[in-house]
């Protein structure tokens, strides 16, 4: 069942027409978010659905089209009135050949590249870009949102994986393809095995895919929690960031602990990466980093402080300003040309 929010104006399409407008796709584990943005970036229409859960490739691009076309329709709009499209996306995103593989937390999961954006082009008839999930969340946050008092920072997102971004010396620094994993930060040698295959990466401990396959153990050799009587009261598949939340709130110990070790860790790998980088600042977003907000923000600044080098010049944690739309917006942002 579609979860829908919309907003935007309808029945405006002759003025829209007037208008330069892209469309933004956030591809997530759990939840597909799209937008329609104008140059200056300003959200005209939204719309978010869940990602189908078993779906195939093909299946998740049907779902990311109708999500544009429900943002593109509360922005007065269809989707073939776009200039363009862009979609953020885990994995291994080949930006020259639309395709996107090596997928382990949407649907079930793809390795073999999948043509992304020649599949959603055809249904849209307009030109679809890939980029990173968080490298163009990250993006957008630079230049609309938290990071644009700041020329380097290293952008943080706390959901079903950890990923990261940054900008040094307000350049979006992409290395081979692959900079800013921290999340594949390695923190403890030999620990739990992450949804990659290795094993102590950051994400195996506190992304959420590895908290709810752990909570999962937990149960399994006795220990109570609520999270899977919130899941099943809500008709969730997975534990989503609002219920962890709830448990949060209502003090459950396992998900307390869970959470208390996810950001112990966080602290120690994102310690590392302002070691190595002296970045002026970090953004945090995500499902869990949004909806945790600036108290986590602040339990994880603390969890860094013990081992950063130079600790007078800790950089602050800042809470994403677009919230759970920065990954959409950038996406959005990347489609449109350059400025002149």
């Amino acid at each position: 069942m579609r979860e829908a929010n919309a907003v935007g104006s309808r029945g405006k399409a002759a003025e829209r027409d007037t208008l330069e407008c892209w469309g933004g796709v956030d591809l997530g584990g759990t939840k597909i978010e799209a937008v329609v943005v104008d140059r200056a970036g300003t959200v005209l229409g939204k719309m978010r659905q869940p990602t189908p859960a078993d779906g195939e490739p093909g299946d998740v691009v049907r779902a990311i089209h109708d999500a544009l076309e429900g943002a593109a329709h509360a922005a007065g709009l269809t989707s073939c009135q776009l200039l363009g499209v862009g979609v953020g996306a885990p994995g291994a995103v080949n930006a020259n050949e639309g395709t996107l593989g090596h997928v382990s937390n949407v649907g079930q999961g793809w390795s073999t590249p999948y043509p992304v954006a020649g599949d959603l082009g055809a249904r849209v008839g307009r030109p679809v870009v890939l980029g990173n999930d968080v490298q163009v969340a990250v993006a957008a946050e630079y230049r609309l949102g938290a990071g644009r008092a700041y020329r380097s920072l290293l952008g943080v997102w706390w959901g079903t994986g950890v990923g990261g971004g940054l900008v040094l010396d307000g350049v979006p620094w992409r290395g081979r393809g692959a900079a800013g994993e921290v999340g594949h930060m390695v923190v403890k040698p030999g620990g739990a095995r992450c949804g990659c295959g290795r094993r102590g990466c950051l994400e195996a401990y506190a992304g959420r895919a590895s908290m709810e396959r752990r909570a999962h153990k937990a149960v399994r050799q006795g220990e109570t929690t609520i999270l899977f009587d919130l899941m099943r009261k809500k008709g969730r598949t997975r534990l989503t960031s609002s219920l962890w939340a709830r448990a949060l709130a209502q003090e459950d110990a396992l998900a307390t602990w869970l959470i208390g070790r996810a950001v112990r860790m966080l602290g120690v790998g994102l310690a590392s990466a302002i070691n190595l980088l002296d970045v002026e600042a970090v953004v945090l977003g995500g499902g869990l980093g949004t909806r945790l907000g600036p108290e986590f923000a602040g339990r994880i600044h603390e969890a860094m402080r013990p081992h950063i080098f130079v600790p007078e010049r800790q950089p602050p944690v800042r809470v994403a300003e677009l919230g759970e739309l920065s990954g959409a917006i950038g996406a959005a942002l990347l489609a449109q040309p350059p400025m002149t």
